[in-house]
């Protein structure tokens, strides 16, 4: 599957140029905008750095055909289309979307090279969305990477500072972080897991358990440095006011009981710890000798099963059976008296309503035309949340 792109061009005063004729790249994933910038070089020599999402032909990714918004610096010397495209500001629009945004962020990113004694050669746009803009610059000195998130994720610096305080080589190196969600990241070897076997997913998990173990001591200067605090019936608030808008009939029940279910999961004995969130094997980037877990935009601190919920959840039954058996006996093992089995079937449900609330948040931050990456999610993890609920949970 792939992409085909219309990309539409402005200037550094973000006045509308024209599109360049639609041409197709390899990457079905919308964010990822690496092939668009080759593209609009190979086929018609224009060097761009893609804004944003402006339309799509379908209602969710993968593949289509989408129109992006590009900024040019240089005078275009290939013929563009006229077409017609709203430019009017958006107040929810991220400051990477709008022009000369990313002139800006590699501005800082490359200064603080320089500071740091890496002066950078080329940079390399990879991703654009609402969620983040991610850049690699490179040098004598190795590869950095520049990442800037939305508000609601700004608190990734923070955790990055605490995981190097605490747990060295646990997470990307942090280099350098600003108030505007910039953060600089030093190069990870390796690649990211997706392929990760049951094996190198029980490593994963063995690994994550030491970490949230130190993290249990921690969360009071974890959630004071800004990580969203999500423990207990702060939880319930939190999901109950993202998905206020929406229609939650076919999860009503689940959610008038959501109070007396993680009431239940408290009496099951497990500390709150610092939660990445978003622990699937893509998130671990690995080169046979080290595993790193990046982006932590997504942590909270809160209850430690929904790490391995989300580690083992595309998993077959079968499969995923030891590596929760190994999970709950680490746990019980560090806190007597614990019942993590228990825990983790009452929080089944409740893991992919967290998910459809957070969904929604992305959702209520972003601007209409940047919908389509979200909108059908909130509805599918509401679905899986009400399936999940309708599974008995076994007696203690």
């Amino acid at each position: 599957m792939s992409r085909v792109i219309t990309l539409v061009l402005v200037d550094d005063a973000g006045v509308s140029l024209g599109a360049l004729p639609p041409f197709e790249v390899p990457e079905p994933w919308w964010q990822q905008v690496g092939g668009i910038v080759d593209g609009a070089r190979r086929h018609h020599g224009v060097d761009v750095a893609v804004l944003r999402l402006l339309a799509a032909d379908r209602p969710e990714p993968p593949g289509g055909h989408l129109t992006y918004l590009g900024q040019v610096t240089t005078p275009v010397a290939v013929p563009l289309e006229p077409v017609p495209v709203d430019l009017a500001p958006h107040p929810l629009r991220a400051p990477w979307a709008r022009p000369c945004g990313p002139a800006r962020s590699l501005a800082w990113a490359t200064g603080e090279l320089h500071r740091l004694g890496r002066p950078v050669t080329a940079t390399v746009q990879h991703r654009t969305w609402n969620l983040s803009a991610i850049w690699r610059l490179d040098g004598e000195h190795g590869s950095a990477w520049l990442k800037q998130v939305p508000g609601f994720f700004r608190h990734e610096a923070a955790v990055l500072r605490w995981l190097a305080s605490v747990a060295p080589a646990t997470g990307p190196a942090l280099l350098a972080a600003d108030d505007a969600g910039r953060i600089l990241l030093d190069h990870v070897p390796g690649e990211d897991r997706y392929t990760a076997d049951d094996t190198e997913r029980a490593a994963i998990a063995a690994d994550h358990h030491l970490l949230q173990l130190r993290a249990a001591d921690h969360v009071d200067a974890l959630v004071a440095a800004g990580v969203p605090d999500l423990s207990g019936p702060a939880l319930a608030a939190w999901i109950r006011r993202w998905l206020a808008p929406y229609d939650v009939s076919a999860v009503a029940d689940l959610l008038a009981d959501l109070d007396d279910r993680l009431d239940q999961v408290r009496d099951c004995g497990l500390p709150d710890t610092l939660v990445h969130g978003d622990l699937h094997p893509g998130n671990v980037r690995g080169d046979g000798r080290r595993r790193v877990v990046i982006d932590w935009g997504d942590s909270f601190v809160g209850h430690p099963a929904f790490d391995i919920l989300r580690l083992t959840e595309t998993l077959a039954p079968a499969a995923a059976a030891p590596l929760l058996d190994a999970w709950a006996a680490r746990w019980r093992a560090d806190v007597p008296g614990s019942d993590p089995r228990r825990a983790v079937d009452l929080l089944r449900p409740v893991a992919p309503l967290r998910f459809a609330a957070a969904y929604a948040m992305f959702l209520a931050n972003i601007e209409p035309s940047e919908h389509p990456y979200h909108a059908a999610d909130v509805p599918a993890c509401l679905g899986a949340a009400a399936a999940e609920a309708k599974q008995v949970i076994r007696p203690d």
